[in-house]
């Protein structure tokens, strides 16, 4: 039995990378990786200008000088 398993062991060992090795290498990708790509392309181009106007008004907001500020009355008319 212990001779059996470890000729078993010795052949597993020997031939695993023979096993690992398919032969079948591919340098091009499938279609659906690159849609994949094009969408995940699509959503960050189209997330730009929005986040740009968002980012431009909020150092406009940071670095403007407050405006004069009305004080209201309780009746709502400005002094």
């Amino acid at each position: 039995m212990k001779t059996s398993a470890r000729a078993l062991l010795a052949l597993l060992a020997a031939s695993g990378t023979a096993l690992a090795a398919s032969g079948a290498e591919s340098e091009a990708n499938g279609f659906l990786v690159t849609l994949f790509l094009a969408f995940g392309a699509l959503v960050i181009a189209f997330q730009l200008a929005p986040g740009l106007i968002l980012f431009g008004s909020m150092m406009k907001g940071l670095f403007s000088r407050p405006a004069d500020e009305t004080v209201m009355g309780d009746s709502g008319n400005e002094r």
